[in-house]
């Protein structure tokens, strides 16, 4: 075979890859309102940036007539590109090959882009879309499934992991997701779910749909599997084109660095009046957030679930931080068992990363109840209380209003190694609130009391005097300082600025036993 002929055997075979598992079913595809792996990629990474990697593997399995219906690439695409200039490893499953099952060469590929990615140090995103393990190579298919995962959790906290569900994702093909650090679905379209609707009828005689048993609007706000529930792929596509802009390629670099173009001193009036005066009034933390970060720009991580506490990404001076907050507007931003967790992870993330945390505190303790309780609030709330204690990173809490009982040390305070930790003046930091406080302090006053109820005002006010403010609490050292609230934006900048050298560490060992 001269060069010519072999140039046009090439260009033939480059061009039978793309087809993927035929024009057929690309239009089957296209008719469920998804896009094809390929258009997925191409619509994920920098215009003309993908190079793609094993497009001529081809499986290996030759029972049940398998060796006849081979398709150049097998079921997943794999390779490298960039989003917004900085590279990334993808793979992307092809529900036009074999269902996008996934098999010994599936696997390998997706195995050698995860390895690649620790080694160069560069993120990796897993777009999802595939039917499960390939029957027709049993348990080679389970073993496969099984490297993946291993490479899931070497490559946890070394390089930033994304997966997107962008179609069905059942029974072991759900791990590896799960396994790494942020998940995306889309409505209606993408599925996740250990076993289907059939089996689970059969075992359980429950009658449940795919979307209400594992569908995107049920991951975001009722398990916290998903972390985004997108409108649709190519919003899906935009969400993690964006996320990554607020991540480092990996656990060794800074997260990229953005002129804003929003004054580093700038002060907002207008946070002096949003804590009300009355302290059983309710107010939206996201208020406060948009008002001190960057451009009022907040890329919320988990928004729909366990929404009594608030996680995301946003810049301050052009530098990524962590935001964590109490949202006073749900459940009067109590720690329940749900917030704990989703807090937690996200700290854990942070630290992981390099990314400095910052703390907006307004918290009237753990959520109290039987169910709470008996679920386990104390081991889940511990996971939050440890992931603040572990992180090394710089942290700054700003107390805004209430920061009472266990949740006050919880939530990165200074006594957990936090860096910098001011309040406002509406700061009130105590054991519980004065209603509380007074009933058992002076219930023998109460009783004896020919007034009781202007005994108990009386006392409320006295309580309120001493603890219902931060003063205390500064008096200790407690609090590095109280501020005006209008001064919290250019206050944190100093403070991020002084903290951007930080050296902490914990003590050597194999690993911590936090409680799981």
């Amino acid at each position: 075979m001269d060069t010519t002929a072999k140039k046009e055997m090439l260009a033939k075979l480059r061009e039978e890859s793309l087809l993927g598992g035929g024009q057929e079913r690309i239009d089957a595809q296209h008719a469920k309102g998804k896009m094809t792996a390929r258009e997925r990629v191409n619509a994920l990474l920098d215009k003309g940036s993908f190079r793609e990697l094993d497009a001529f593997v081809t499986h290996r399995t030759h029972d049940f007539g398998m060796d006849k219906k081979k398709y150049l690439g097998d079921s997943v695409v794999t390779g490298w590109g960039q989003i917004e200039g900085r590279p990334v490893y993808v793979f992307s499953q092809d529900f036009t090959v074999f269902g996008g099952s996934l098999g010994e060469v599936h696997a390998e590929k997706i195995c050698k882009v995860m390895d690649l990615a620790v080694k160069n140090g560069i993120p990796v995103i897993g777009l999802n879309d595939s039917g499960g393990a390939r029957i027709q190579e049993g348990v080679v298919s389970l073993g496969a499934y099984a490297d993946i995962f291993l490479r899931n959790t070497l490559a946890s906290g070394v390089v930033p992991q994304i997966s997107a569900i962008l179609g069905p994702c059942a029974g072991g093909a759900v791990y590896s997701p799960a396994l790494t650090d942020f998940i995306v679905m889309v409505k209606k379209t993408s599925h996740m779910f250990i076993t289907g609707p059939d089996v689970v009828k059969t075992v359980t005689h429950e009658d449940v749909s795919m979307d209400d048993l594992g569908g995107a609007i049920i991951h975001s706000t009722k398990s916290g599997v998903a972390h985004l529930a997108c409108e649709d792929e190519q919003d899906a596509l935009e969400q993690i084109r964006t996320l990554m802009t607020y991540l480092p390629s990996n656990n060794m670099e800074d997260a990229p660095h953005q002129d804003t173009g929003d004054d580093p001193n700038r002060r907002d009036q207008s946070l002096n009046t949003v804590v009300p005066d009355d302290p059983r009034k309710a107010y939206d933390m996201h208020d406060v957030i948009s008002k001190i970060v960057d451009n009022g720009d907040f890329f919320e991580i988990h928004g729909a679930y366990a929404q009594n506490i608030i996680c995301g990404f946003a810049r301050m001076d052009g530098n990524v931080v962590g935001i964590v907050a109490n949202q006073p507007l749900v459940l009067a931003g109590v720690l329940d068992i749900k917030a704990s967790v989703k807090a937690a992870r996200f700290v854990r993330f942070c630290d992981a990363f390099n990314i400095p945390i910052i703390t907006f505190e307004d918290v009237p303790g753990f959520m109290p109840g039987v169910h709470q309780e008996h679920d386990g609030i104390i081991i889940h709330g511990a996971k939050l209380l440890y992931a603040y204690c572990e992180a090394t990173v710089p942290k700054l809490t700003v107390i805004t209003r209430k920061a009472y009982g266990g949740a006050y040390d919880v939530m990165s305070s200074k006594h957990i190694r936090g860096d910098y930790n001011i309040a406002w003046p509406t700061g009130e930091i105590a054991v519980m609130g004065p209603e509380g406080a007074v009933n058992i302090i002076f219930r023998k006053e109460l009783q004896e009391a020919t007034d009781p109820v202007a005994k108990r005002a009386e006392l409320i006010e006295t309580y309120k005097e001493k603890f219902a403010n931060p003063f205390v609490a500064a008096a200790r050292g407690y609090l590095d300082d109280v501020i005006d609230p209008s001064e919290t934006r250019p206050r944190l900048i100093e403070a991020l600025k002084i903290c951007q050298n930080k050296r902490d560490s914990n003590p050597p060992r194999k690993h911590s036993t936090m409680p799981l």
